[in-house]
């Protein structure tokens, strides 16, 4: 049954929706922009720092489900130019192996939440030997939140 995670150092979504979800296969996490984060105002404009401020929550938000980055089978990323494209692969290829990059979608979006300049979305395979949610959380330490899923 599918464990629904809202990350408690993130605002609570204004959409319907989860930060994470787990089930058993999969980690699928909503798509992240570095206005989500505390702090995150202070990269904007600069779309090297805003993409590295999101991986590096992103993969600490994985540790839920005892998974990270290079476990990660899909990426769906929209910025807010196009012709940022290259500043932002650069940035990106430093949080993948060279061999195994995910399959990735990129579209543009010019109106991103909070002004950001990039959001990236993650659909990441699950260890067959990864606690699932709490357990691998260490309780309730990370996860504010865990609704059942509705019968």
């Amino acid at each position: 049954m599918p464990q629904y995670h809202n990350v408690p150092t993130l605002e609570v979504p204004v959409f319907p929706g989860s930060h994470v979800v787990i089930d058993d296969d999969y980690v699928f996490v909503s798509g992240l922009t570095a206005t989500d984060i505390q702090g995150g105002e202070t990269v904007l404009g600069n779309i090297t720092e805003e993409t590295k401020w999101i991986l590096h929550r992103l993969d600490r938000m994985l540790e839920i489900a005892g998974v990270d980055l290079a476990d990660t089978v899909r990426v769906d990323v929209h910025l807010a130019n196009l012709d940022d494209i290259h500043e932002f692969d650069a940035a990106y290829a430093e949080f993948f192996d060279r061999h195994r990059y995910p399959a990735r979608t990129c579209t543009e979006s010019p109106r991103l939440y909070g002004g950001s300049n990039v959001e990236i979305t993650l659909m990441v395979r699950r260890r067959r030997d990864a606690p699932a949610g709490d357990e691998a959380a260490g309780g309730n330490d990370s996860v504010s939140e865990t609704r059942a899923a509705e019968e």
